[in-house]
């Protein structure tokens, strides 16, 4: 059975990533799927990694929660509006506040390297963008979708982590953002 966990990270929950959200687990649903959606914009947090990593500050209730569920995931999709070339501020938070040390990786003592503790998961990254995907790769070699995957999932141990990106949305019409929703459905469907 597969389980998957669905991170909202669009802080405006009438956007179109929460259309794009609803029709993954609409699709994941069909198939027989057990589905959590954690939409981040809800959660009372303070997203800001106040001390780094040197003085850990207790994690609020719907932080603990929030990570309850990404245990409890095989499979994580994180749906997100590119702003300024990354995520929206709160999302950030999110993986700042709780991929932490200890917890999503551990360093090794006397190492360069580290312990990957989410192993045994997968991801997709679902971006909306106001431009097209070609040109965010040619132009700026997709910086978030690099962070993202290498920095973020992968780093902890997810794999495979795969993106897709459905833009440009600003200007596009309503039978462009239809296909995406049904594209979207279908990859729910696929459990990918």
């Amino acid at each position: 059975m597969r389980k998957i966990l669905i991170l909202q990270g669009h802080p405006n929950k009438d956007s179109y990533c929460f259309a794009l959200g609803q029709a993954y687990k609409k699709g994941a649903l069909e198939t027989g799927a057990e589905v959590e959606v954690v939409n981040i914009v809800e959660l009372d947090f303070n997203p800001n990694l106040k001390y780094g990593y040197n003085n850990r500050t207790d994690l609020e209730p719907d932080l603990l929660a929030a990570w309850d569920k990404i245990k409890w995931a095989n499979h994580v999709v994180l749906v997100h509006p590119l702003w300024w070339g990354g995520l929206p501020a709160v999302t950030k938070g999110f993986f700042d506040r709780l991929f932490l040390p200890g917890m999503a990786f551990q360093k090794r003592e006397n190492s360069l390297f580290w312990d990957k503790l989410l192993k045994g998961r997968s991801a997709r990254i679902i971006t909306t963008m106001d431009q097209p995907p070609w040109y965010y790769w040619l132009n700026y070699f997709a910086p978030s979708h690099r962070a993202v995957k290498n920095m973020t999932f992968r780093f902890t141990g997810f794999s495979p982590v795969k993106i897709t990106l459905a833009g440009p949305i600003r200007l596009s019409k309503q039978a462009f953002r239809d296909k995406w929703i049904m594209k979207t459905q279908k990859l729910g469907r696929q459990l990918r």
